[in-house]
């Protein structure tokens, strides 16, 4: 009998423990952290019906990112940055491109744009709690530019009566990055404050001989700076008001007279009035410009050559009915400003105008289904689109859930790619097309999400079928002057991208784990007959990608812990027909080979008591230099050393 006795309390003991350790695993797979993006209603990651990634704030720790390209190619499959012209960054997320992807902070939406990219180095990582993505169609909540994804990037809020924290990292090239935050947090108040600057020099890169197409030979760095002010005031129980601010500059010399700068000045005001236990009311308004200007150092002269403003307005209702779901309905309005001296006319603008519904309804304990309907209008062709989704969830046990959507995604034509009038110093003439038709697409995403103990498998596959993509043709000669050349905006008859992704995620105990992704990406587009792919200035996405992360961590003692992290990343190779020189397009097409290649950074932190931190990391630890720096190789002239640390004040 005391045997028995002793194996029971043995079992039950195991079992209690096992279960601890189950449950600080699912922290550890941030399955309990709260996400917003997929339903605009706040969810736990484990039980959101809409597929989403996350990436964390100890993610963005071990990761050292300085902007969100950083951070994204890091942690990322199926995410490769190439360049276009004088180095402008443009980012293929599993074939969609910088346009199809919708870059939000809290939720809004981003203005400016080059070479249809947001500025990805306006989005430092200094104040940065999370970043959710979705992927595939999400136009029925966030209309258009959605069609390939949503990337929200959250802000940190204050938690603890005040913290004041310094930072610094110091690298090859001239690189430094310095920051600073501070934040306070009462009963009814709360303010985050953030100063941030980067900074690297110019510096020359060497090629091999006989390169099949353009290469550089000189990398551009700049130089930012960036602050953020956020205030949230809680006058009392249900209502809160949040006010936010930010100015963000960056400088580039290509050219040591004048420098280019990248201005952005943004305000946000929203209020969230919980009325009843059922219903919720948000309400906000958003303001955003972003400038680019050359600046003349001999007369001091700053020129102003481009400006896009956009206001809007938005309120949600939401309405919760007792365990079945929640009924949300928003409105929102955007004035879109345009200013570019390239731009037929000098200036744009149009009003935008959309309305959207979305029913989340749980079925049972184990069934969630979410539909939702968007109408937008666009003032400037008067345009309309109706965009719907569909989402279900299924959890065949506390082990696995299944998810399954379709979302039909749209891209209306910018004013630029509308209007747009360039005489490209001679080589051609960027032309508008005013009678573009907005681009439409429908995705098909279906995922399996096990976790169980130490172990998070995720897989998902998809299918998106695009109508009227939106792009450039080939440059070609309209009068048969082969001499001036044009290059349109048009309507591709069609592309079509599918593929898979796959993440492994273990952790063997709170000291150990890994966590190891991988994508396969297929894409066809519309060729001419020469076989030319139409929109070829923009290479097409790899098919094979693998991120990597092994972390290791340890309390030496009660003043020091150690960390450890290796992550990794590979792209395999891709061909690709396109001219040889698109400004001498005599020269020919060739088919040109983009070789695979690996990178890696192993990155130490030693944690000194409770309020300093010393990093210590080496990037690209294999050494690894192109042997042509074509316009989507790697930007790396071999391995670096980065030191940094931080210090909270606050702890000391």
């Amino acid at each position: 009998m005391k045997h028995r006795i002793c194996l029971l309390l043995a079992l039950t003991l195991a079992q209690t423990v096992w279960g601890q350790h189950e449950e600080k695993l699912d922290t550890a797979f941030n399955l309990h952290e709260l996400v917003v993006t997929g339903t605009r209603t706040p969810k736990l990651l484990k039980d959101t019906p809409v597929q989403t990634r996350l990436i964390s704030s100890d993610d963005i720790h071990k990761a050292d990112a300085t902007n969100v390209q950083d951070l994204l190619q890091t942690e990322l499959p199926g995410v490769e940055f190439s360049y276009a012209m004088d180095q402008q960054t443009h980012l293929n997320f599993a074939g969609f491109s910088g346009q199809s992807i919708l870059f939000l902070v809290d939720g809004e939406r981003l203005a400016g744009e080059t070479m249809d990219d947001v500025d990805f180095q306006r989005l430092t990582m200094n104040n940065v709690e999370r970043i959710e993505i979705i992927r595939g169609a999400s136009s029925a909540l966030y209309g258009s530019n959605a069609g390939g994804g949503v990337i929200n990037i959250i802000t940190k809020e204050a938690s603890r009566p005040w913290t004041l924290n310094v930072n610094s990292r110091l690298s090859r090239h001239n690189s430094q990055r310095y920051g600073v935050s501070f934040s306070t947090h009462g009963q009814h108040a709360s303010n985050n404050l953030d100063f941030s600057y980067n900074g690297i020099d110019n510096y020359n890169v060497n090629n091999g001989p006989n390169p099949q197409t353009r290469v550089f030979s000189t990398v551009y760095g700049d130089k930012t700076f960036h602050i953020t002010d956020k205030v949230t005031l809680c006058p009392w129980d249900g209502f809160r008001l949040t006010g936010q601010a930010g100015y963000f500059i960056r400088t580039l010399s290509r050219t040591t007279d004048i420098p280019e700068r990248y201005r952005d000045f943004n305000g946000r005001l929203s209020a969230l009035w919980k009325m009843t236990e059922k219903d919720h009311v948000e309400l906000s308004y958003n303001f955003d410009e972003y400038d680019k200007s050359d600046y003349y150092k001999l007369t001091r002269h700053d020129i102003c050559n481009y400006s896009n403003v956009e206001n809007s307005v938005r309120g949600v209702w939401n309405h919760s009915f007792v365990n079945t779901g929640i009924l949300t309905i928003g409105v929102e309005y955007l004035h879109d400003y345009l200013f570019n001296t390239n731009l037929d006319g000098h200036t744009r603008e149009q009003d935008c105008f959309d309305i959207f519904t979305q029913m989340d309804w749980i079925i049972s304990p184990r069934w969630e289904m979410v539909s939702a309907l968007r109408y937008d209008y666009f003032s400037d062709v008067y345009h309309s689109q109706i965009t719907p989704k569909l989402t279900v969830r299924y959890k065949t046990n506390d082990h696995l859930t299944l998810r399954m959507s379709y979302g039909m995604g749209f891209r209306a034509p910018t004013l630029k790619e509308k209007y747009y009038n360039f005489d490209m110093a001679g080589i051609w003439i960027v032309e508008g097309n005013a009678q573009l038709r907005p681009e439409t697409s429908h995705n098909l995403n279906a995922s399996a999400e096990w976790t169980k103990g130490r172990y998070n498998i995720t897989a998902t596959v998809y299918h998106n079928s695009v109508a009227n993509k939106l792009s450039t043709g080939l440059p070609h000669s309209k009068t048969g002057n082969s001499e001036q050349l044009f290059l349109e905006y048009l309507n591709l008859d069609n592309f079509t991208v599918y593929g898979a992704e796959a993440t492994f995620h273990v952790r063997w105990d709170k000291h150990f784990g890994t966590r190891m992704s991988y994508a396969y990406t297929k894409e066809s587009i519309a060729k001419d007959e020469s076989g030319l792919t139409v929109n070829s200035q923009y290479l097409p996405a790899r098919q094979h990608t693998l991120t990597t992360r092994i972390d290791w961590q340890h309390q030496l003692n009660k003043r020091y812990e150690l960390n450890v992290t290796l992550h990794g990343r590979f792209h395999s190779s891709v061909d690709n027909r396109e001219y040889a020189d698109y400004y001498d397009i005599s020269k020919g097409i060739r088919c040109i080979h983009y070789p695979a290649y690996t990178l890696w950074k192993l990155s130490t932190a030693h944690h000194i008591g409770k309020a300093i931190t010393l990093t210590l990391a080496i990037d690209n630890i294999l050494n690894y230099r192109p042997k042509y720096y074509y316009l989507n190789a790697p930007i790396t002239d071999g391995a670096s050393l980065q030191a940094g640390i931080a210090i909270d004040l606050d702890r000391l």
